[in-house]
C-alpha cells in the first residue's frame, strides 16, 4: 500500500536553516540522502522531494472565466510542508516506522529533531462499474 509521508515543519516565517552551521545543515542533508539511498534499495520508495519555503509558494484559484488568481501564503500558517515521501509498504505498521526515523532527523548540534510527520495513504481513484 502506497503512503504519504509529509514533513510539516518549522513556523511559516521562519529563517529555516539561516541559523544553523554549515556542519548541521550537512549532517541533516546526509542523514535525509542516506534514508532515501536505504528506502530506495528495499524498493519502499517511489518517490521524494524536498520543497521551498512559502515566501516561494502561491495559491491558486481560477477567477470566473477560469482565468489563474494568484495570491501569497498566508502568514498565519502555523507549520508549512518541507518535504515529503511517497512509499510503497506492507501496511501502515511500516509507514509509521519510516515517519519515526524521519521524525528524528538531526537538527542543531545533531540532536534530534522530533518533526511530526503525517502519514496518509495515497488513495485510488473510484472505480466506475
Amino acid at each position: 500500500m502506497k503512503y504519504m509521508l509529509m514533513m510539516n515543519t518549522m513556523k511559516a516565517g521562519s529563517t529555516g536553516l539561516s541559523g544553523w552551521s554549515e556542519k548541521d545543515i550537512k549532517t541533516m542533508i546526509g542523514f535525509m540522502m542516506d534514508l532515501d539511498k536505504e528506502l530506495r534499495g528495499s524498493g519502499e520508495l517511489v518517490f521524494e522531494e524536498g520543497l521551498t519555503f512559502p515566501n516561494e509558494a502561491k495559491l491558486v484559484r481560477a477567477d470566473k472565466n477560469g482565468m489563474p488568481i494568484t495570491d501569497g501564503v498566508f502568514p498565519e500558517s502555523k507549520e508549512f510542508l518541507a518535504g515529503f515521501w511517497i512509499v510503497d509498504v506492507a501496511g501502515p505498521e511500516r509507514a509509521y516506522a519510516i515517519a519515526a526515523r524521519i521524525s528524528m532527523c538531526p537538527g542543531p548540534g545533531g540532536a534530534a529533531l522530533y518533526m511530526p510527520i503525517e502519514v496518509r495513504p495515497v488513495g485510488s481513484p473510484p472505480t466506475t462499474k
